[in-house]
C-alpha cells in the first residue's frame, strides 16, 4: 500500500472523506490510498491510458471490506467517442512475462453473442493454477481464464480482431485471458459489462478498453482497469476493479491462494458511473467467507457443485 499520510490532520480529513465516498488519488503525489480511494489523473491523453495512472493504480493495494471497484477519473472515460470507425477490436500484445496489456473494442449490435455451448479454454495465462482451496470446510476453485473483453461482446470478430461475419466470440486467445478471481470476473466486472451489452442491444456504439493492472513482475493482476463510451454518451464509466476474492488471499507475485477468513468484499454496486447500471441486482453488504462457496456455485461451476453435494 502507499505510505500512510502521516500528519493527523489530513489523516483527519481522510477519514471523513471516506465517509462521504471515497479520497482521491492525484498523479505526481504520494497520497494514501486504500480500497475506497477514487484515483484520477491530470494528465490523461487521447487514448485514455496513461502510464501514469496505471503506476498509481498498480501501488494501490486492497484494505478488506472495501468497495470491489473504485472510479478513475471521477467515474468519467477519457476514450473519445469520435474514434469509433468500425467494429473491431485491438488487442494489445503479451508483454515481456507473456501478461496481458490492453485491449481496446470498438463494438456494436453485430458482435453481440450467446455464452451456451461453447468449448473448453485450453490457454492457461501467467499466474493460473486452478487450484481448489478449502473455504468453510468446502473445496472452491476461486481463480478464473478472465476475459478483457467479453467473450459475449467479441463475436464476427477474428483473432485479430478484424470484422468477419460468423466468427465465434474471443474464447481462447492468450491477448484476452488472464487470471482472475471469480468474484471479480463473474460479480464486478458483470456489472459494467452489462452497461456495455445493454447499450449494444439499443442499438448503441460502444468503444470498451480493460487493461490488466500488474504491480512490478507479478503475474497475476492486481485489478482491471475498466472504461468505456458510447458514441451517444449515454454510457460513461471509468473504473478500477479490484482482482479480491471474499475468504481467499492471493499472492500476487505467483498467483497462489490461501483461504483468508479476514478477506471481505463489498458491493461493486456502491460505485455507479453511468445510467445503464442496474446496482439494484447486487447487494451493498458486505460478502463474507459463509458465503463463498454459494456465490461459486451461483456462477456455474459444475465441479464446486459437486464438491459442495
Amino acid at each position: 500500500m502507499i505510505k500512510l499520510m502521516r500528519r493527523v490532520g489530513i489523516a483527519g480529513l481522510l477519514s471523513l472523506t471516506l465517509l462521504l465516498g471515497g479520497c482521491q488519488l492525484t498523479t505526481g503525489t504520494s497520497s494514501t490510498s486504500s480500497s475506497e480511494s477514487t484515483a484520477t489523473s491530470s494528465q490523461t491523453t487521447g487514448n485514455g491510458n496513461t502510464q501514469q495512472t496505471y503506476q498509481q493504480l498498480a501501488k494501490m493495494t486492497y484494505k478488506s471490506g472495501g468497495a470491489a471497484a473504485i472510479k478513475v477519473n471521477s467515474g468519467k472515460s477519457t476514450l473519445a467517442a469520435s474514434q469509433w470507425k468500425k467494429s473491431k477490436i485491438d488487442y494489445g500484445n503479451l508483454d515481456s512475462l507473456n501478461r496481458t496489456t490492453t485491449d481496446t473494442a470498438y463494438l456494436s449490435k453485430a458482435n453481440l453473442g450467446r455464452s451456451e455451448g461453447r468449448t473448453a479454454q485450453t490457454w492457461s495465462p501467467t499466474g493460473w493454477h486452478n487450484q481448489p482451496i478449502t473455504v468453510n470446510g468446502k473445496r472452491v476453485y476461486p481463480q478464473n481464464r478472465g476475459h478483457l473483453i467479453a467473450y459475449t461482446l467479441s463475436f464476427n470478430l477474428t483473432s485479430d480482431g478484424q470484422y468477419r461475419s460468423g466468427e465465434d466470440g474471443s474464447l481462447d486467445n492468450p491477448k484476452n485471458l488472464a487470471t482472475q478471481t471469480a468474484y471479480s470476473n463473474q460479480k464486478t466486472m458483470q456489472i459494467y459489462e452489462d452497461q456495455v451489452r445493454t447499450a449494444l442491444e439499443q442499438g448503441k456504439k460502444v468503444i470498451y478498453r480493460v487493461t490488466t493492472v500488474f504491480r512490478g513482475n507479478e503475474l497475476m493482476p492486481r485489478g482491471y482497469w475498466s472504461q468505456a463510451i458510447s458514441t451517444d454518451g449515454s454510457v460513461n464509466f471509468n473504473v478500477y476493479i479490484w482482482n479480491v476474492e471474499p475468504g481467499v488471499s492471493f499472492n500476487y507475485a505467483t498467483g497462489r491462494g490461501k483461504a483468508d477468513s479476514s478477506m471481505q468484499v463489498a458491493g461493486a454496486d456502491k460505485v455507479n458511473s453511468s445510467q445503464n447500471t442496474n446496482a439494484s441486482r447486487y447487494s451493498q453488504s458486505t460478502t463474507t467467507t459463509k458465503q463463498v462457496e454459494r456465490e461459486l456455485v451461483k456462477y456455474g461451476y459444475k465441479y464446486v457443485k459437486k464438491a459442495l453435494n
